[in-house]
């Protein structure tokens, strides 16, 4: 906490970076007792940052906006939907939305239906709490060709989300798959692929990827990454599932691969080893396998001689680690290459997030290549830079302080980028949300007098409303109205959850019952 303090002391060299943070009118005055703040995202740092702000600031008042018409983002369309207690969080998050202080703001697509720019003058702050859309590509020619799929796409295909709505992936190609990269979702992949149907069709997994997998001629999948066992990135909850998978053999991991002494890592890693050394007896009547295949870079797809769009195999490059103890240890070729026959193909590398239109106008900096807005390590935001900001319009230096610009913040994987589980975004989200509330307390003790609060939510929507933008958001009841109705589907399917597919779907249910 000494160091987010630190952090947000008033420098005479910025006056931008000291907009950022929550100040004074440039007469002394604050807008209200108590802040009204804008959140951008619903997902698991929206609401954990909620959470935080309004323990700690009596009377803070939520608004948070969602591009979607259902709120909860990865917990909804990327959790796992056979690890249904991750989902528990929701509990909380609905105690956040309880409060009268909140409000959701479902479907509105920011910057494209909303300009951002309007948010800024009715709000004390905008926290960018939305997550990583985009996922890395390995870069190979002919990497958009049929039977290769992203494994976002496909865990959001299985989970409902209507972006991949109408992704319907292949699984009958043939009887092998390659997923290219080893963190949790490369697993997550494997174990739906390799799973008995009875275990998933109690889970909330859609119907329609329910019939797709049943039909699935998917036997065997080879899980590669170009380092080594140490330097993988999955936990062991995920590899122990899938290790125990009924009637599914997995192949043994060369010993010359593991350090010599297990011992001597920190116990994480070593329960992780332990669990891949000792691996599971080998079943002659197992109908299923997979493997982890390490010091492997995908270098090129293959392809069948009579029918181009028809995959047979993927071409890696051997790898070798510079220093093989290192978890973070440099990779380096080797010149030689193996190919791996496959009919499919998931990638699996990464996820980024991406810009939305408007953030330089407000004095926000997206790192295009980090994925990741720019920030001083607390998630408060670095500005473009002073002079050009004062230079706006013409305007001197007093008028433009006296706006009280809103403070910009980030939290979650827009802030750090995507890693981490649950638990590290509450970490997180935690931090940022200290570093507001010392901004703001320390803008009331500066401040000479309170000026009426800003309108939030109410005077974006009169503004949009004054420029003919044709809103149609979707709010907390409307949202539970959708929930009911998918509770009830799933209860006619003895699952958990139906979930909607499309947009569409979703909006009419919001709107069915109790309207």
């Amino acid at each position: 906490m000494v160091a987010v303090l630190r952090a947000c002391q008033p420098q005479p060299w910025t006056v931008l970076r000291h907009a950022r943070c929550f100040t004074a009118h440039a007469d002394g005055n604050v807008n209200g007792p108590s802040p009204r703040i804008a959140i951008i995202g619903s997902g698991p740092a929206g609401f954990y940052t909620a959470q935080k702000l309004m323990r700690d600031v009596e009377g803070t008042k939520i608004d948070m906006y969602e591009q979607l018409p259902v709120p909860f983002g990865l917990v909804r369309s990327g959790v796992a939907p056979d690890h249904p207690e991750v989902k528990n969080c929701q509990d909380s998050f609905n105690e956040v939305a309880a409060s009268p202080n909140y409000t959701f703001i479902g479907n509105i697509n920011l910057g494209h239906d909303l300009p951002l720019h309007l948010l800024a003058k009715y709000y004390d702050a905008i926290v960018f709490a939305y997550g990583a859309s985009k996922d890395r590509k390995i870069g190979l020619v002919g990497e958009d060709r049929p039977y290769i799929y992203s494994a976002r796409a496909f865990v959001g295909w299985y989970n409902g989300l209507p972006e991949y709505r109408n992704l319907n992936p292949d699984l009958t190609a043939g009887d092998t798959a390659v997923v290219v990269g080893q963190g949790n979702v490369a697993l997550d992949v494997a174990r739906v692929l390799l799973s008995p149907l009875d275990h998933l069709k109690g889970t909330d997994m859609t119907e329609y990827a329910l019939d797709a997998l049943s039909s699935s001629k998917i036997r065997h999948i080879h899980v590669v990454g170009r380092r080594g066992p140490l330097q993988a990135a999955f936990t062991i909850k995920e590899v122990r599932e899938l290790i125990n998978l009924p009637d599914v053999n997995f192949a043994p991991i060369p010993s010359h691969l593991f350090p010599a002494d297990l011992k001597q890592l920190p116990r994480p890693k070593r329960r992780i080893l332990e669990l891949l050394q000792k691996g599971r007896p080998y079943s002659a009547s197992a109908s299923r396998s997979w493997s982890l295949d390490f010091l492997l870079a995908p270098k090129e797809l293959r392809y069948s001689s009579t029918d181009p769009t028809r995959l047979e195999g993927v071409t890696f490059a051997r790898t070798s680690l510079a220093n093989p103890t290192s978890v973070a240890s440099v990779v380096e070729t080797t010149g030689e290459t193996v190919t791996l026959a496959t009919t499919t193909l998931f990638r699996s590398i990464g996820y980024k997030a991406e810009p939305i239109p408007g953030l330089a106008e407000i004095g926000a900096d997206f790192d295009e290549r980090a994925g990741t807005l720019s920030h001083d390590g607390f998630g408060r935001l670095i500005g473009l830079g002073t002079s050009s900001q004062l230079d706006t319009d013409g305007e001197s230096s007093q008028r433009l302080r006296s706006r009280a610009q809103p403070g910009l913040y980030c939290s979650g994987w827009v802030k750090r980028g995507p890693t981490g589980v649950i638990a590290s975004t509450m970490s997180d989200a935690f931090e940022t949300a200290e570093g507001i509330v010392a901004d703001w307390k320390r803008a009331t003790e500066l401040a000479t007098q309170s000026l009426p609060p800003r309108d939030g939510w109410d005077g974006v929507k009169r503004e949009a409303e004054s420029q003919g933008l044709r809103l149609l958001p979707v709010h907390w009841d409307e949202w539970q109205r959708i929930n009911a109705e998918e509770l009830q589907r799933g209860e006619s399917r003895g699952k958990p959850r139906e979930k909607f597919g499309s947009l569409e779907e979703m909006l009419r249910a919001g709107q069915r019952s109790g309207s």
